[in-house]
C-alpha cells in the first residue's frame, strides 16, 4: 500500500501567479517537496460550480482559460496532464449513493487548478483529476464529501482544494500589498482557530462570524474547497499553516495542510 499523502488546501489568489516566481510559489513547492510522488492528484478548485456533482473523467484534459483580461502569456499556458477514468469512477464510487456525473467532455482543468499546479508538479506528467463544486448544496455537504473521499490518501491520491479563505474582489485595494483589512484579518483568524482547536462545525458554520463572514465569503465557491480539505482530515494528522497574509485587503492566501 502507498504511504498516506496529507490533505492541502491551497490560496491561490489571482491566475497571474502561474507567470510568476515569489514567495508564495516557492512555499507551494516546499509543502510538496518531500512528500512521497502521487500517483494522480484530484482537485476540487473554486472554478467550477455546477448543479449537482460531476468529476472529470476524460483521458487529456484541456487547459481552461477561464478569465478575461489578463496578459497573452497567460493564454498561452498549457498544463497537459493525462487525466484518470479509473479515478473518476473511484470518486463516484467513494460518493455513492450521492450520484456523480461523469464529465467525458465538457470541462477540463480550469485556473484554479493549472495555476497551482504548474508550480507543484511543472512536469505535468501526474494524471489529474477535477470534481466539482455542486452550488445548490450548503457547506455541510461539502465537508461530508470530503470526509467520504478520506481513502483516498491511502490509495497514492493526493487530494487537494484551491481557493481563498477570504475572497471579495469587490473591495480589494492595491495599495494594501501584503496587507488586509481589519475584517478579513478577523475572518481568517477565526478559519485557523477553527482549524487549530479541530472544531469543524465552525468551519461549516463560518457565517455565525457575522459581518466578518460577510464580507470575507460574499459568494461561497472560494471557501468551500477548504470544506473538503477539512472533511478529509484524519485525528492523528498534524497541522501546518503557510503564507499566511491577505493580498490587497481582500485576498487570502493562506493555505493548510493535513498530514503525518
Amino acid at each position: 500500500m502507498p504511504d498516506s499523502l496529507p490533505v492541502i488546501f491551497f490560496g491561490h489568489g489571482s491566475p497571474m501567479i502561474a507567470l510568476q516566481t515569489n514567495a508564495v510559489t516557492e512555499t507551494w513547492q516546499r509543502m510538496v517537496r518531500d512528500i512521497p510522488r502521487p500517483r494522480a492528484i484530484l482537485c476540487i478548485s473554486a472554478h467550477w460550480c455546477t448543479r449537482g456533482t460531476a468529476v472529470t473523467a476524460m483521458t487529456a484534459p484541456r487547459t481552461i482559460h477561464d478569465f478575461g483580461a489578463f496578459p497573452k502569456a497567460l493564454f498561452e499556458v498549457q498544463y497537459p496532464a493525462p487525466g484518470s477514468p479509473a479515478l473518476a469512477e473511484r470518486v463516484r464510487e467513494l460518493l455513492a449513493p450521492k450520484p456523480v456525473l461523469l464529465d467525458r467532455s465538457a470541462w477540463g482543468l480550469d485556473h484554479g487548478t493549472w495555476s497551482v499546479l504548474v508550480k507543484l508538479y511543472p512536469q505535468a506528467d501526474i494524471p489529474v483529476v477535477q470534481l466539482s463544486l455542486d452550488a445548490t448544496q450548503p457547506p455541510a455537504h461539502h465537508f461530508e464529501l470530503g470526509r467520504q473521499l478520506a481513502p483516498l490518501r491511502d490509495e497514492g491520491i493526493l487530494l487537494i482544494g484551491t481557493g481563498n479563505i477570504v475572497h471579495n474582489l469587490g473591495v480589494m485595494n492595491w495599495g494594501l500589498e501584503g496587507q488586509g483589512y481589519d475584517w478579513a484579518e478577523r475572518f481568517n483568524a477565526y478559519v485557523r482557530s477553527a482549524i487549530s482547536e479541530n472544531q469543524p462545525q465552525r468551519l461549516i458554520d463560518y457565517p455565525d462570524a457575522g459581518e466578518d463572514a460577510e464580507m470575507s465569503v460574499p459568494t461561497a465557491e472560494h471557501y468551500l474547497p477548504l470544506l473538503y480539505v477539512a472533511g478529509a482530515r484524519r485525528p492523528e494528522d498534524r497541522v501546518r499553516f503557510d503564507n499566511e497574509h491577505i493580498e490587497y485587503g481582500s485576498v487570502g492566501m493562506t493555505s493548510v495542510s493535513f498530514g503525518a
